[in-house]
Order: C-alpha cells, then sequence, then structure tokens
C-alpha cells in the first residue's frame, strides 16, 4: 500500500473517535523506518485552566498514533491488537500551534510490541516522551 493510501485510511479511522475530536490527523508515515506521525492542534479545548498543552491530550495523542502504528505495520488479519501501559514523560509545555507525535518500534515481537512516541512541537523540540506496550492475540472466530 502507497503512503496517501495509508495515510487516508489512519484519518478515516479518526471519524466519530476521540481523534476526531481532538483534530488528531495523521500526516506521514515512513514504511521502510516502520513510523507513524500525527499531529493535533494546540488550541484551549486540549489546554489545562492555565493555558498549557494537557497532559492528558497529549497522551491521548500518543496512544493514538501508536495503536493506529500497530494496524499499519502489524497483522490485523489475523491478531487484534490491545494496548496494554502508555507512559509519558512531560519535559515541555506547549501553548498554541501543533505538536507532532511520531511512533517507532523499540520491539517488534510476535506477541508484544514496545513503541516510543516522541511528540514535539512545530520547531521539533522535545514536549513529551512517551512509550505504548501492545499486545498481539491471535482472532477468534
Amino acid at each position: 500500500m502507497d503512503k496517501a493510501t495509508i495515510l487516508v485510511k489512519c484519518n478515516e479511522i479518526c471519524k466519530h473517535t476521540l481523534m476526531e475530536t481532538l483534530d488528531i490527523e495523521f500526516v506521514d508515515v515512513d514504511m521502510q523506518k516502520e513510523t507513524l506521525t500525527a499531529k493535533m492542534p494546540v488550541t484551549p479545548k486540549v489546554h489545562q485552566p492555565d493555558g498549557v498543552l494537557h497532559g492528558g491530550a497529549t497522551a491521548a495523542l500518543a496512544e493514538s498514533v501508536g495503536s493506529a502504528a500497530c494496524f499499519v505495520f502489524l497483522d490485523v488479519q489475523h491478531n487484534i491488537i490491545r494496548g496494554l501501559e502508555i507512559t509519558a514523560n512531560h519535559v515541555k509545555s506547549v501553548q498554541a500551534g501543533y505538536v507532532y507525535a511520531t511512533a517507532s518500534f523499540v520491539h517488534k515481537g510476535r506477541t508484544t510490541q514496545i513503541w516510543d512516541i516522541k511528540v514535539t512541537n512545530g520547531e521539533g523540540k522535545l514536549i513529551s516522551l512517551c512509550k505504548l506496550s501492545t499486545i498481539s492475540l491471535p482472532k477468534v472466530s
């Protein structure tokens, strides 16, 4: 499948979900490096009361891109993928613009996977470093 088709499919799955509510958009995929990138606008609807990006919104972005990456890079025809754990270390605040989350494999096992998800601002500066663990289980007919 080509890059444009993958991005269209990833963005289609966002309709009527939390991803649509947060205006998350998938913007890049690299099949060689097995990475997927999404962006999210930083507006008052994702702010904490003091006007900076809420860590929960950041974690939702990270889990969204990591989960979508599972569907791009793993065998979802024969397996179901579920998240096991997500962690987020927030290192810089942001008040406006966009944040970008890029998911890449740390471990691509048959059963478990670990994703590194870097969240950056429009200048490429690190905002949060997230880790997502997923599990791949056989589909039961």
